[in-house]
């Protein structure tokens, strides 16, 4: 016979389970609004004409909604020596197009080794770096807060991934990213601070808490110089669980879905790597799956994450991905 204690801890059990059922039931959406980030440093990557990717996306894709980033090495490529000129036209032609954009700002920002340094730095101290980082912050927010079309300051790339990429970026020092949004709140109190944290790793509560706004990520399909290919297990009710958790524990706001990865993920460069290695980690059906996948998930906002290769593949006879992103625009 089941002891008492045992039924008590069975009935627990499976309230909470209950509890956790409860809280997935969150509704699709019954329409997705996407947005696409557009990195110049990626375009560079790709040996690409960026200016023209960028345009196509403006204006033949039809894009209005754009995560750009601050790069640091490209705004300071020395110390005290601004370059806004390429940053400049993102923003400047986004606006023009009525293209509303967050603009991502920090060390730790999207791209591969995912923190950026300009070189001058990196023998620096870590508190000689903070001093710096804030100078950096403070130029590129007082030059672009009075554009209409910036939607919101995004402060870091998921900070609180300290597992991925610690030989390039460290430990998280929280403090100094409290800092980072307490200034930026300073400089600029009329936009609301995105923060973002891995959907696949992710914990999110730090970042849902240290932000206004929430964003996470989905990437499917990855690969791992040791065991090969691997798709993830998540299943998207995952998405709207965690999500239906932060809002009972730490409050309800804004979130999405801020990196679609459609893209191939790969451990050499995209140009160094065969087109027949690069279908295979992402063929157009994987493209629709994980579209697929994400539309499941909950969120009503979607940015979609490599829009700089589907523009390398149709100057490689594959232009069968930048269709099927415009069909989504249209």
């Amino acid at each position: 016979m089941m002891s008492k204690f045992f039924k008590v801890i069975l009935l627990i059990l499976l309230v909470f389970l209950l509890f956790l059922v409860i809280l997935s039931f969150r509704k699709n959406p019954e329409k997705i609004s996407y947005g696409i980030s557009f990195s110049k440093f990626h375009s560079d990557e790709l040996l690409l004409p960026w200016k023209e990717v960028y345009d196509t996306l403006l204006n033949d894709i039809k894009v209005r909604k754009l995560r750009l980033s601050a790069h640091w090495p490209m705004i300071e490529p020395q110390k005290d020596h601004y370059s806004f000129e390429d940053l400049d036209y993102q923003i400047e032609e986004a606006k023009k197009s009525g293209a509303e954009v967050i603009l991502a700002i920090g060390r730790r920002l999207p791209g591969w080794p995912e923190c950026h340094e300009p070189d001058w730095v990196k023998n620096l101290t870590w508190e000689e770096k903070k001093t710096e980082l804030k100078k950096y912050i403070e130029t590129v927010i007082d030059r672009y807060k009075d554009y209409d079309n910036i939607k919101y300051w995004q402060v870091e790339n998921e900070p609180f991934l300290t597992v991925f990429a610690r030989e390039h970026c460290g430990s998280l020092d929280e403090r100094f990213l409290r800092e980072e949004i307490e200034l930026t709140k300073k400089l600029d109190p009329t936009r609301e601070i995105l923060v973002t944290d891995s959907g696949n790793l992710g914990l999110w509560y730090g970042a849902w808490k240290h932000g206004d706004v929430f964003g996470t990520s989905v990437y499917m399909y990855l690969w791992n110089p040791t065991v090969g290919k691997i798709k993830s297990v998540y299943w998207p009710f995952i998405y709207k669980l965690k999500t239906s958790l932060m809002e009972v524990f730490f409050g309800s706001k804004k979130s999405f879905l801020v990196e679609l990865s459609l893209e191939p993920f790969l451990t050499t460069p995209i140009v160094n790597t065969s087109l027949e290695d690069q279908l295979d980690r992402m063929d157009i059906d994987k493209f629709n799956e994980v579209l697929g996948f994400a539309q499941k998930t909950g969120f009503d906002t979607q940015y979609l994450w490599g829009a700089e290769w589907w523009y390398y593949m149709k100057t490689r006879n594959h232009p069968e991905f930048l269709q099927r992103a415009k069909e989504l625009f249209e």
